[in-house]
């Protein structure tokens, strides 16, 4: 009995392992074929590189993009007479000092922390 059940299961696990392997022939076949379809990008990519030829440039290109250069204008320096007279018009001024005004009075005093008298509030 176990020979006959031997003979009818060959069969069906043969077919089943060709299966199996068809299918995995089949899963390799496809992925050689990404990456040739790769490389021909590539290679007409790198066709295109080797055939571009930039223009050459010419002496005049840069014309009308750039600014020629100038030297900035040197600084005036300032006149050493009117600096002198500045300076003596400030050594002649008198110094204020406390409690003295310019012409010789006594300066009035201020009273700096004078508060402001707060209105009463209005009745509602």
């Amino acid at each position: 009995m176990a020979a006959r059940y031997t003979q009818a299961i060959r069969p069906i696990i043969a077919n089943i392992t060709r299966q199996s392997v068809t299918i995995t022939t089949r899963r390799t076949l496809f992925a050689p074929s990404a990456v040739r379809s790769a490389d021909l990008v590539q290679q007409m990519y790198l066709k295109e590189l080797q055939g571009y030829k930039p223009t050459p440039l010419k002496a005049n290109d840069s014309e009308g993009h750039v600014q020629k250069f100038a030297l900035p204008k040197a600084p005036t320096s300032p006149e050493e007479s009117n600096i002198s007279s500045e300076l003596s018009a400030y050594e002649s001024q008198q110094p204020d000092i406390e409690g003295n005004a310019a012409d010789g009075a006594p300066a009035a005093e201020e009273n700096w922390f004078v508060e402001d008298e707060e209105e009463p509030a209005a009745a509602h």
